[in-house]
Parts: structure tokens; C-alpha cells; sequence
């Protein structure tokens, strides 16, 4: 099975290795038809701690890495 990938800003960079990444996902409403915007936030590792606040970066689901981390950075966006 592929690894899942999503995009999302950096709203976080203050733990260590760690960045908190918001993913928001649009979809229509069943019943009402209007677009809803629903958001997540994922713990992702950052080895180098190179990502900071406002980063649009890519997330790409791995090994649990510790109890709520197990998503990795893997690019960011320019």
C-alpha cells in the first residue's frame, strides 16, 4: 500500500525535530452542497529543523517515530 502524502502550512516549530503541520481538506456538504473547509494538524519530523512558521511543506506518513509522531517533512514548497 502507498504512503500517504499531504500538504500543509507549519504552524509550529517549537519542539525539537518536531514541526506541526495544518492540512486543510475542502469538500462539499451532503445535504447543502456548499464547500466546508475542515482542518488537521499532524506532528511530522524535521531532522534538521530547518522548517519554520508559514513553510508550505509535503508530509509523508512513515514508522511511528514516538506516541503522536509518525508522519516525515519531505520537501517544501518554494
Amino acid at each position: 500500500m502507498p504512503k500517504r502524502i499531504l500538504q500543509g502550512v507549519v504552524v509550529s516549530d517549537k519542539n525539537e525535530k518536531t514541526v506541526v503541520v495544518r492540512v486543510e481538506r475542502r469538500f462539499a456538504h451532503p445535504l447543502l452542497q456548499k464547500t466546508v473547509r475542515r482542518s488537521k494538524k499532524y506532528k511530522a519530523h524535521d531532522e534538521a529543523n530547518q522548517y519554520k512558521i508559514g513553510d508550505i511543506v509535503s508530509i509523508e506518513e512513515c514508522a511511528p517515530i514516538s506516541k503522536d509522531k509518525t508522519w516525515k517533512v519531505i520537501s517544501a514548497q518554494a
